[in-house]
């Protein structure tokens, strides 16, 4: 019986980018639900998701699975015929997992400060994402990819940025090339693989869509 995979998903977000991104490095085929978040939320992600009822949901054969990140290594063990995502070191595999964490509980709310606030509010929120942009830049390094010359777990966990890049350069008024061109050679070379370039959506109409959400919020 072949495996039943559907996603779950509202195209911006970063964290379904990461699943859309998983998916295609396994080649797993799946359905794609986009869920309308602005109004009412769909019986079937109330339904799987009932503890946060929010987006990405992974649902495979029926069972749903939550939190992109578990959502992004659930892909890598159940599919693990295909070259596997998280590194093969514990240490490693440690170290993938706390710089993830620190995206999440950082650089991604940055982020949307960022975009949402204005004046000395968005001063302070630009010069902190930067700081922090820095932060998981000097992870990087030198190195082609964050797990080094394969593309990997981190760097699926941290590609959503790529896509938010030019909104985020747009609303605060700023380069992240000139801040961190390593970071950007990195999504660079990231969006040279199909699995990304045919899944991730276009930066400019991320950003279309981020600046009328502001009109529409009286956010100018």
């Amino acid at each position: 019986m072949a495996d039943e995979v559907t996603l779950l998903d509202f195209w911006p977000s970063m964290y379904g980018m990461r699943c859309r991104a998983a998916l295609a490095e396994k080649g797993v085929e799946y359905e794609y639900k986009e869920q309308d978040l602005t109004f009412d939320k769909s019986e079937l992600l109330l339904q799987m998701n009932p503890v946060h009822k929010k987006i990405p949901v992974l649902i495979h054969n029926g069972n749903p699975v939550c939190e992109s990140l578990i959502i992004v290594e659930y892909i890598d063990e159940t599919w693990s015929h295909k070259a596997p995502l998280l590194p093969s070191d514990p240490y490693e595999r440690a170290q993938a997992r706390f710089w993830a964490d620190f995206v999440d509980k950082k650089v991604y709310d940055l982020g949307r400060k960022l975009w949402m606030r204005k004046g000395e509010e968005q001063d302070a929120a630009k010069k902190e994402f930067i700081e922090c942009l820095k932060i998981v830049e000097s992870e990087l390094g030198d190195k082609a990819f964050f797990g080094g010359k394969k593309f990997g777990f981190l760097d699926i966990a941290i590609i959503g940025l790529n896509c938010w890049f030019y909104t985020y350069e747009t609303c605060g008024n700023f380069s992240i090339q000139a801040e961190c061109p390593k970071l950007v050679a990195w999504s660079k070379r990231c969006m040279e693989k199909e699995s990304l370039s045919k899944t991730l959506p276009d930066p400019r109409k991320l950003c279309a869509f981020i600046l009328e959400c502001k009109k529409a919020m009286g956010i100018e």
